[in-house]
């Protein structure tokens, strides 16, 4: 009998090892090799200090920042319960809720009426008022970026053009000019605010 299941063994062992230890090495050295600040994470640094992910929506509040897309984990639900705790990686997921549900519907309605305050009148993306799948979305569009610009500028007292360029340097184009939308990171883009001026 040990005959028969001693091949197996043998089987089971050299799997394991190639599977399981040799082939995640073999991609983690390689990641490492080419994509290291994938690979770690997407960290980002201020003054030598891991500030956040580049990959996780953050909360900035405030006249001075560019406001990030809504968390999932921010609102309140159809009873008009506040949800606590936006933007923690630890509860990432969508709401789950649909376009007949009453806290949707009302958060909705809330948040295009404070940014219609925050940003003048004129056309909401709809990034700007829905969360996304995750909850955590780290970036918002371009159109979105653009439009929160001159009013962040007037609260920075920076020239509205220098921080429009600055949205448009930052900016991630459209992969082929057709897949996905233009993007910002807003991490990354408050980041290189924070570089320009003080709030």
């Amino acid at each position: 009998m040990l005959r028969e299941i001693r091949p197996a063994l043998s089987l089971v062992l050299l799997f394991t090892l190639i599977l399981g230890v040799a082939l995640p090495a073999a991609f983690t050295g390689l990641a490492q090799a080419v994509f290291p600040f994938q690979a770690n994470g997407s960290l980002l640094e201020r003054n030598g200090q891991i500030i956040g992910s580049a990959l996780i929506g953050q909360n900035f509040a405030g006249p001075t920042w560019f406001t990030p897309r809504p968390s999932a984990l921010s609102g309140t639900d159809a009873k008009g319960k506040t949800i606590a705790t936006p933007y923690d990686a630890s509860e990432s997921g969508g709401s789950s809720s649909g376009p007949t549900n009453a806290g949707m519907f009302g958060n909705v309605k809330s948040r295009i009426a404070a940014y219609l305050k925050a940003y003048g009148p004129g056309p909401v993306p709809d990034d700007a008022v829905t969360t996304s799948g995750s909850g955590l979305d780290p970036d918002i569009s371009l159109e979105n970026a653009l439009r929160q610009a001159p009013a962040i500028a007037i609260a920075r007292k920076l020239p509205p053009a220098t921080v429009t360029a600055l949205v448009n340097r930052l900016a991630a184009h459209r992969l082929l000019g057709v897949i996905g939308t233009d993007h910002v990171n807003v991490l990354k883009l408050n980041l290189a605010l924070s570089r320009m001026s003080a709030p």
